[in-house]
């Protein structure tokens, strides 16, 4: 049967176990270990090589392109002067010795006093058909005699440094219209629905690495996204808005006030700044302490119950001023500081829609039209959870500053809570204020 079939192997006598051999060099391995050994050093050569040549071949370039760099500097200064390469830079955001038509854009809009629309995003596009609401800006200008200089009668100020600061005597543009859908960027994340939480509106770009923002300029980068809302604001106190300022702090932050079934009454900070220097004088950068404010408007955005933005004035300096005394970042700059008495925008009403349907179903326009308006009534806002607004705004402080963690008091206050909690009391003397922007 095939079962009894012996199946074994039978022994090869040729086998390497019975000829002794098992285990013994043979020619042929040394001459393929032989062939391995220089395989591998010709290929290892060029990986030597390589290396060697792409570091020098890399400093060659680098110092290749100082040197043309270097080149056209010396070519421009001779072609512009010292002050004319100023201009130029402050034009050449991308330091490579050529104007873009980007670049460009802000002459245009100085020659031509026209500027082109301002690019909505996706996430903040305005709904044409939506609610309207009017701002209005107010201001008081400066006050010349709180500044420092004022002291000995700016001696030593050329009257060019100020002749931005001394002209601007009034919002730029007094009343402007909104739709309520635009300010939905100061909507929540999705991560962000309860009373207190707090989030980036603009980002901060500033670390220990980027350092600050160049001071040689004279006209905002276009606003982008969210920053486009900001920006239109500030705008109407002045039209060389910076929504990013040179210096930290940098940014917007809110936080969540109050909530209802319908709306949110969000509280925001902005550190933004004014340039109020234009071609030929030398910038002066108008830094405000902050931007506070607060808008109640519904969870989607669809009408805005009321908005304001103000620069505090409870303290007795709210604005850092700083200018430049030559043609480069690092000329001599001259800083000050002094008091503002007002700068705010304020809604007129809540939002309304332009156009209403009747209960005919015939579209009245709502602002008149040669009859009389139509008159709104809007209900009374019922809030199921809220914070203070000095709870609110001690979260943003924090937020931008998170030293604020620890409490700062006054004297009095501070020995009384040394003495009840058996602490020391650490003393910090300033020239203005340390959490803010007017120091």
């Amino acid at each position: 049967m095939a079962a009894d079939v012996d199946k074994r192997i039978p022994e090869d006598k040729n086998s390497p176990e019975q000829d002794g051999s098992l285990g013994k060099p043979q020619g042929g391995e040394r001459l393929a270990s032989g062939w391995s050994r220089r395989s591998w050093i010709k290929g290892t050569i060029p990986t030597l090589l390589m290396l060697i040549i792409v570091p020098v071949f890399a400093c060659s370039y680098k110092y290749y392109q100082d040197s043309q760099l270097l080149k056209r500097n010396e070519v421009a200064v001779k072609a512009l002067g010292a002050e004319g390469l100023f201009l130029f830079s402050s034009l050449d955001t991308d330091h490579d010795f050529y104007l873009s038509p980007e670049e460009f854009k802000p002459i245009v809009e100085k020659l031509t006093g026209i500027s082109p629309p301002a690019d909505f995003e996706d996430d903040v596009t305005d709904d044409a058909n939506g609610e309207t609401l009017s701002l209005e800006a107010k201001m008081q200008p400066l006050q010349l005699d709180t500044m420092t200089k004022s002291k000995d009668g700016f001696l030593g100020v050329t009257r060019s440094s100020l002749s931005g600061l001394r002209a601007w005597q009034s919002p730029a543009v007094p009343s402007m219209s909104f739709y309520a859908s635009q300010f939905r960027a100061f909507l929540p994340p999705k991560s962000k629905g309860e009373v207190g939480d707090t989030w980036w509106v603009i980002p901060s770009e500033l670390n220990i690495f980027t350092g600050y923002l160049p001071n040689n300029r004279y006209h905002p980068p276009a606003p982008r996204g969210k920053e486009v809302i900001i920006h239109s604001l500030l705008s109407m106190f002045h039209p060389r808005a910076f929504i990013k300022s040179r210096f930290a702090p940098q940014g917007t932050v809110a936080c969540i006030r109050a909530v209802s079934d319908f709306y949110l009454d969000i509280a925001f900070r902005i550190h933004a700044e004014f340039q109020l220097n234009d071609v030929p004088d030398f910038p002066f950068w108008f830094t405000p302490g902050q931007f506070a404010g607060n808008i109640v408007l519904s969870r989607d955005s669809s009408h805005v119950r009321h908005i304001s933005l103000y620069v505090p004035n409870n303290r007795t300096l709210n604005v850092d001023m700083e200018w430049l005394y030559g043609a480069s970042e690092s000329s001599n700059m001259e800083v000050d500081i002094g008091y503002l008495p007002q700068l705010e925008l304020r809604s007129v009403g809540p939002s309304t829609p332009s156009f209403i349907q009747d209960e005919k179903g015939n579209i009245i326009d709502s602002r008149g039209g040669g009859s009389d308006p139509v008159q709104f009534v809007f209900e009374d806002i019922n809030w199921t959870s809220e914070i203070s607004r000095d709870d609110a705004a001690h979260r943003l402080e924090v937020t931008f500053y998170p030293f604020k963690k620890v409490s700062y008091l006054p004297f009095p206050e501070a020995f009384e809570r040394a003495q009840a909690e058996s602490k020391l009391v650490h003393s910090i003397l300033l020239w203005g204020a340390l959490d803010d922007q007017s120091c």
